[in-house]
């Protein structure tokens, strides 16, 4: 298999597990849940699209249609992830909210009504920008590193870029 892909699927790891300590040192708060969610510091996303694009640009080249593709879908998937995935997170706030003032109302009424109380929407979707950043500072390392460690000649081969 590609190393490329084993390195951006290694990068996705790695961002996944930061988050648990990332969390912890911010919020004093251990979950390890955070391994398994979706967004937070360092964006998983990013990490694993720069990481490819990273590891392409130094083993390839940059004039290349792998860099090229690789770049402008890692693109997409940034501007994804703090876009539309974030202004998905925050209307499901607001459904939320909303859920809550509707389960007000009710317990105010005089009659009895009985419904199965609605399972919160996941609230946390996309990343902020710096979460984004951040996730393509840890890509780039992780690619880099990766080249580095993969590279049959391990002379500092990064300063070889084919332009």
């Amino acid at each position: 298999m590609n190393k490329g892909v084993y390195l951006a699927l290694l990068s996705i790891g790695l961002a996944q597990g930061v988050k648990i300590p990332i969390h912890y040192f911010k919020k004093k708060e251990w979950r390890p849940d955070l391994f398994f969610g979706t967004g937070g510091m360092p964006s998983s996303h990013s990490a694993g699209v720069s990481t490819l694009t990273t590891y392409i640009a130094l083993q390839r080249g940059l004039p290349t249609f792998d860099f090229a593709l690789s770049l402008v879908y890692g693109l997409i998937v940034m501007y994804d992830a703090q876009g539309v995935r974030r202004q998905t997170g925050e209307l499901t706030l607001k459904v939320n909210s909303m859920n809550d003032l509707i389960e007000k109302i009710h317990k105010e009424e005089s009659l009895e009504y009985k419904q199965e109380a609605p399972k919160k929407l996941k609230e946390v979707l996309g990343h902020q920008p710096e979460e984004v950043v951040g996730g393509a500072i840890f890509g780039v390392l992780v690619g880099v590193i990766g080249h580095l460690c993969t590279k049959k000649d391990r002379k500092l081969s990064i300063f070889k870029l084919r332009f």
